[in-house]
């Protein structure tokens, strides 16, 4: 077998990532030809065939996962290689890029305007997604940090930080749940409008755990794509089901009311800061995640 050739392997790289050939070569500025053939030849000198063609692009083999799994471990090593090399000249500076779902925002951003006046230097790239991307930005080395709720168990994440912050039935002061003596049985949320996120959200996904665990369908009135919709739709009538923490401010301010539910899923959610497994992070993401991990600890809205 030949030495492995790492610049045929961004062609296979980027084809994969982008999901077709034209879309590597529109990315490279080459022609798509030029990436069908490093590809080729990469698969020539590995013996082995890396990638399958279906009608929307091209996706992996077995073989070519791995492929991919050294070559992001590859790409990190270099990172980590360039970060140490400033380091010892007594530089801080590099990029640092941090994945979190959307009820952080305001929490998260506070840390990193904390970590930029003391690491001017240190680029800091900000992505906001639901659950299974920014596992999935973590897991494939797009992203060093992530904070997620209550991501589900995945070989590839170390969780670093966790705090449980049960989920409640989110309604405004004047609705009629508001007069609820005991936890809620799901059951109960389908007399009202019940707003939920979709199933990209850890959200979600745990509230299709209870829906399992209760034999209870719930009939949400409105499904939406962010987080940001549902505090809205709470205050003018409706029903939602948050962690009590991304509803914070509004609980303070009397606008809202968190309801406890009555299932033990809803009370062992977590928030999590996570990484991917056995990645060596660089001085500046080290610096960040130390950060986030004491902070996230001690912020009361957490």
């Amino acid at each position: 077998m030949s030495i492995i050739q790492d610049h045929r392997i961004r062609y296979f790289y980027e084809a994969v990532k982008r999901g077709s050939v034209r879309a590597a070569a529109d990315f490279l500025n080459v022609a798509p030809s030029a990436v069908s053939r490093h590809i080729s030849q990469l698969e020539s000198e590995l013996t082995t065939a890396l990638i399958e063609r279906h009608r929307r692009g091209v996706r992996p083999t077995e073989a070519g996962e791995e492929v991919l799994t050294y070559y992001r471990s590859h790409l990190a090593q270099q990172e980590l290689l360039m970060d140490t090399l400033q380091s010892l000249k007594g530089l801080q500076s590099g990029t640092v890029s941090i994945a979190i779902g959307e009820g952080y925002i305001d929490d998260v951003s506070a840390i990193l305007c904390r970590f930029s006046a003391k690491y001017p230097a240190i680029k800091i790239t900000l992505s906001v997604c639901g659950s299974n991307e920014l596992l999935r930005r973590v897991g494939e080395d797009e992203a060093h940090i992530g904070v997620v709720f209550h991501p589900g168990r995945g070989p590839k994440i170390r969780t670093h930080s966790g705090a449980v912050h049960p989920m409640c039935a989110v309604v405004n002061m004047q609705h009629p749940l508001c007069e609820a003596d005991a936890p809620l049985e799901l059951n109960k949320l389908n007399e009202f409008r019940l707003a939920l996120p979709d199933v990209s959200h850890g959200v979600r996904q745990i509230i299709a755990e209870a829906e399992d665990d209760s034999g209870v369908t719930l009939t949400p009135a409105l499904v939406c794509n962010n987080l940001s919709t549902l505090k809205p739709y709470a205050l003018h009538g409706g029903v939602t089901l948050l962690p009590a923490f991304m509803v914070q401010e509004e609980l303070t301010q009397n606008r809202l009311r968190a309801i406890p539910l009555y299932n033990s899923v809803f009370s062992s959610t977590r928030t999590h800061v996570v990484t991917r497994l056995g990645r060596q992070l660089s001085v500046g993401a080290g610096q960040l995640l130390q950060m986030m991990v004491q902070e996230m600890r001690s912020l009361k809205s957490l």
